[in-house]
This record gives C-alpha cells, structure tokens and sequence, in this order.
C-alpha cells in the first residue's frame, strides 16, 4: 500500500521523504490555509520534494471554475493530480480532464456507489473519508472493503485512497482491506514509527553497551561484561 502525506507543510513533507517512505502527498484548502503563502508555488515544491502524485483541490463549484482551476494546477508540474469533490458537477468534471489526460482525485467519497461513479467517470484515485464516517458512528472502513472489492472485481482503472485517517490502526486496517493508497496526517505517520517497547529497548541496549565498555575497560573481562547484559 502506498502511503502519502496529508499537508501542505514542507518541512513535514521534507522529512517523511528523507526516511524513504514517500510515495505522494493530498492538499486541500484547510491545509493550506494553515501554512500560507502562494499555494502554487507551495505545490510546485511539494512536485520537487516528491515524484509522487500531488494533489491539488479545486475551490469552484461550477464545471467552467473547475475546469479552469485544474488546468492551471495541472500546468504546475507533471505529477500534479487534480483533486474534485464527489457532486454532479464534479463527476463532469472528472469526465472533461479524463478526456484531457490530466489525473484526477475524487474526495469526499462516502459510499461504495460514490465511489463507483468517480470511477466510471474517470478518477485516477477515490478518497473515501473514513474517520468522518467513523464520527457518525458508521463503519467508514466497510467502504473501503467495499469499494476495494468493487475496483478489482470489475478491474477498473482506478485506486482506492482512504483518507480521514485518524489513528494508526486507520492504516492497519486499510492495508489489510487491500486499499491501494492511505493519505495520513504527519502525527499518525509519526506514531506508526512509535512504540514504547521499542524506546524502552533502545535505551537498554545504550545502557548495556556502556556498561560492558565500561566493564571490559577496567578489568579486560569479556565474560564479566556479557553477565551485565539485559536479556534480548
């Protein structure tokens, strides 16, 4: 399963790409707004930080404002993927940039139906939002089994993108749902990295190395040393 990051921070980018786990990034509006500045030249860099696709949201409504908002985006730089909202309007939109060979991300995806249509109508990835479903008390994940199972089933030119990932387990679950993408906050990528059974065992074992250093510095005796280990 691909992992991509959820913001329009750079440095957060910077540092996912560093550990070699980067596969894309999503933007949308609120991301955005939470780091300012020209949110073109945010997403260029974004382009150059990662290969991966990019995606970019429209803020129009109407099919003449999308059409034009995503042809700039798409302008910016190959990777670019054009991010619509799941709606009447946004279905024809997907449809025009199909025709036009630029990639698209169906968001706001709340049903396995939705989904489908996003499909037919040509979205390069389907972005069903689990933790909001999750909020509602509905279980957001039966979307993506269902919509994974629709994909491959029908093999269609799509793949499934949850988002609205809350909690690492978000991610467990969606891998093992077969879902192709999982969009995460840097935070939920952060914990994944986590666990205090690993701090714990880093700490020993910088402890034990000392000791045995310290050990063997002092008397030459290896097998005194060993003694002083923790056990593995």
């Amino acid at each position: 399963m691909k992992l991509f990051l959820d913001t329009a921070d750079l440095e957060e980018i910077r540092t996912v790409a560093r550990w070699g786990v980067l596969d894309g990034v999503t933007t949308n509006p609120t991301l955005y707004a939470k780091v300012g500045g020209s949110y073109e030249e945010i997403l260029q860099e974004v382009c150059r930080i990662t290969p991966g696709p990019v995606s970019a949201e429209v803020v129009a409504d109407d099919i003449d404002g999308m059409l034009s908002e995503g042809r700039a985006f798409a302008k910016l730089a190959p990777n670019i993927v054009v991010k619509v909202p799941m709606s009447e309007t946004g279905l024809e939109a997907i449809s025009r940039f199909a025709d036009e060979g630029i990639k698209t991300n169906c968001t706001l995806i709340f049903t396995a139906n939705q989904g489908l249509l996003a499909a037919k109508a040509g979205a390069s990835l389907l972005s069903p939002f689990i933790g909001r479903l999750d909020d509602i008390n509905q279980d957001g994940m039966e979307v993506i089994r269902e919509l994974v199972g629709i994909v491959e089933m029908h093999d269609l030119d799509s793949e499934v993108l949850a988002a609205s990932i809350r909690h690492p387990r978000h991610v467990t679950d969606a891998a093992l749902a077969g879902c192709h993408v999982a969009t995460l906050p840097f935070k939920v990528m952060q914990q994944m990295v986590q666990h205090p059974l690993t701090e714990k065992g880093i700490k020993t074992f910088r402890e034990d190395w000392e000791k045995a250093r310290a050990i063997i510095a002092k008397t030459g005796d290896k097998a005194k040393a060993a003694e002083t280990v923790t056990p593995r």
